[in-house]
């Protein structure tokens, strides 16, 4: 697998994405379970008339998320950076780098891998990582992420701890927001006017000291041109656990309805994890 993402990598960045746009269409039409998950989530965002407008689009951006991977975790670091075409909103990473550490708030939207390997190229970078659900992945995806300076930590109770301990010696960290957290991490909070089970821990990492937040996402741009990089302040979360996982999903809304075609609307993100009562 590892060979085959080299091989892949070394293609330019259009026929990846155009590779990609046509396996995204594919499983979209083999895979009923796919395409009415996908349909049903992108509908909750837009509604039904948008959605069936846009479904085919982020099908389409969903599979060139797959197949750009080769070129994010196995071109070399310098190559891969230049894929980076532009970068909306610097001046607030380098605020938030002066004045301490930077919690880098990145959901699935556009191409979310580019943004740790972009923030580490600049300062050491800890994110919080779930192996995958095949064993035979890990290394591959280990690999491709674990570059230069940045560092992987566990999604558990250890992980956690790893990104406060790197937080307090000044360093910088990294986390999904929209990713389902296990039992006894996250509380019940409306994302698009349904209850998602959303993490308490992007609030508790706000809270230390000195800890700036930042939205970062990686919109792809047309034609295989690149990434135009965006980086906005995060709103205050104030309140108890309940009311900032609000805040945060408010947040978030605001943020994918700007590009609603590149987020990844097949994630599964109303699951109830085990333990958790529904």
């Amino acid at each position: 697998m590892l060979i085959l993402f080299r091989l892949l990598s070394r293609l330019p960045l259009v026929v990846l994405h155009s590779l990609g746009a046509l396996a995204g269409w594919a499983v979209f039409i083999a895979s009923p379970n796919y395409r009415a998950l996908l349909r049903a989530n992108l509908t909750r965002a837009v509604g039904p008339k948008a959605a069936r407008a846009l479904q085919w689009h982020a099908a389409r951006e969903a599979g060139r998320m797959a197949l750009e991977l080769p070129a994010i975790w196995c071109r070399p670091i310098p190559d891969m950076l230049k894929l980076v075409r532009e970068v909306r909103g610097l001046e607030h990473l380098e605020r938030a780098r002066a004045a301490g550490s930077v919690a880098v708030i990145t959901p699935h939207l556009g191409c979310f891998e580019l943004v740790g390997q972009y923030a580490a190229s600049m300062a050491p970078l800890t994110a919080l990582y779930r192996p995958p659900r095949k064993p035979a992945l890990r290394p591959l995806i280990e690999a491709g992420r674990g570059r230069g300076m940045m560092k992987l930590a566990p999604a558990d109770l250890s992980g956690v701890r790893q990104l406060l301990r790197t937080l307090k010696r000044g360093e910088n960290v990294g986390l999904l927001p929209d990713q389902a957290p296990q039992n006894g991490e996250g509380v019940w909070a409306n994302f698009f006017g349904e209850p998602a089970y959303t993490m308490t821990l992007a609030a508790r990492l706000i809270d230390q000291p000195g800890v700036t937040a930042l939205f970062v996402w990686a919109e792809r741009l047309p034609w295989g041109r690149g990434y135009r990089l965006h980086i906005s302040p995060l709103p205050r979360l104030e309140g108890d656990p309940a009311a900032r996982a609000a805040h945060l999903n408010a947040a978030m809304e605001a943020l994918i309805l700007q590009c609603p075609t590149q987020y990844l609307w097949g994630y599964n993100r109303y699951k109830t994890p085990a333990g958790v009562k529904p």
